[in-house]
């Protein structure tokens, strides 16, 4: 049993330790994502172009709503991600940008970016980096691996790698000086959030910023 110890400062070394060291969980429900109040990781995710680019950079100084996906294998991903495309206009009237992280390799990306309909750009953490530094990274068990792949889903042939890592499905909302204000993960890959409690999320978020 992991012990963490909450006092001041300490708390954030101790949290930020737990997510560089390299230990990666086995259950989605023992992720521990990034909290509130801390700056962004500084980690590079792939254009579908396959250039890495500085996840700092993408955002590009304003507020910004990032979202970790599956894949687009996953039919609720893209659930996800179609809802996301129904609230985009209002999220950039507040002054959001969107950028949505898939575990998928940048040819997978550049794919799905060619058959959507929505403005938002996605990009690829086939390596998991920024999932690991973010805390939402875990590792597909044995048995999980072999049920989707009788489903006809091949996990190291989507990414183009043979770590087994997914992230779990969060949304991370940052404000304008790469600070995270609001977070949003559930290990039950099925539940998401919903439009308008993200619109809800990114309007208090800024409300408490000023």
């Amino acid at each position: 049993m992991r012990l963490i110890i909450y006092v001041g400062f300490l708390s954030s070394v101790i949290l930020f330790a737990a997510q560089s060291s390299g230990a990666i969980p086995s259950d989605a429900g023992d992720v521990n994502p990034i909290g509130t109040g801390n700056p962004v990781p500084a980690v590079e995710v792939v254009t579908p172009e396959g250039v890495a680019v500085p996840l700092r950079d993408i955002m590009d100084g304003e507020p910004t709503v990032l979202v970790f996906y599956r894949g687009g294998w996953c039919p609720y991903c893209n659930t996800q991600l179609s809802g996301l495309a129904e609230v985009e206009p209002r999220l950039r009237e507040l002054g959001y940008g969107i950028i949505a992280l898939s575990a998928d390799r940048p040819e997978k990306v550049a794919e799905a970016t060619r058959e959507s309909d929505f403005d938002y750009r996605l990009f690829s953490d086939a390596s998991m980096r920024a999932a690991k530094s973010f805390g939402v990274a875990f590792r597909v068990d044995d048995e999980t691996f072999e049920m989707l792949q009788g489903h006809g889903i091949d996990l190291e042939s989507a990414s183009g790698e043979d770590h087994r890592l997914l992230p779990v499905p969060a949304v991370f909302l940052i404000d304008a000086d790469g600070v995270i204000r609001f977070r949003y993960y559930n290990p039950d890959y099925r539940e998401r959030i919903s439009g308008e409690a993200l619109l809800n999320a990114a309007d208090e978020a800024l409300r408490e910023k000023s």
